[in-house]
């Protein structure tokens, strides 16, 4: 039987501890519940400004450069076939590479020609350059035979 009073007496005691234990924090709680929908739309501006990202940029076209009239052969073969020439890239023959070029040189300056202008190999259609002039592209030609001899 006493086994039973303390029993009772634990659970007494218990009971009053979690009633004091409430008594003390339910005051220290914010007593403003909303509801989920009262607060979803401060709550969503809250999140938009919390999840801003940390940097923004915008992709623009860049302004076309003026057109100063044609460009000489040295200029065209610097700013566009010297990309792919100068490293040999796609199969393009180096322009000190005498062997490549000989074989090129003896099938004369028309057929290269139509060769830079139509395209060849990896090659596209002057040189990827479809803004150029075909006087143009017969300058860059002539100043990459000349480095080629």
């Amino acid at each position: 039987m006493a086994e039973q009073h303390s029993s009772k007496g634990i659970m007494w005691a218990t009971i009053i501890i979690a009633i004091v234990l409430i008594a003390v924090i339910y005051p220290l709680t914010d007593r403003k519940f909303n509801s989920a929908a009262d607060s979803s739309q401060a709550s969503g501006d809250q999140a938009d400004l919390r999840i801003q990202p940390v940097a923004k940029f915008e992709l623009t076209k860049a302004a076309a450069p003026v057109a100063s009239g044609p460009k000489d052969g040295a200029t065209i073969y610097n700013s566009i076939c010297g990309a792919c020439h100068n490293g040999g890239v796609a199969g393009a023959p180096k322009p000190d590479d005498k062997a490549a070029w000989a074989p090129r040189l003896a099938t004369g300056k028309e057929a290269l020609y139509k060769s830079a202008i139509g395209g060849k190999g990896a090659m596209p259609p002057k040189g990827g350059a479809a803004d150029l002039s075909d006087a143009e592209i017969k300058g860059a030609v002539d100043h990459l035979m000349g480095l080629a001899k």
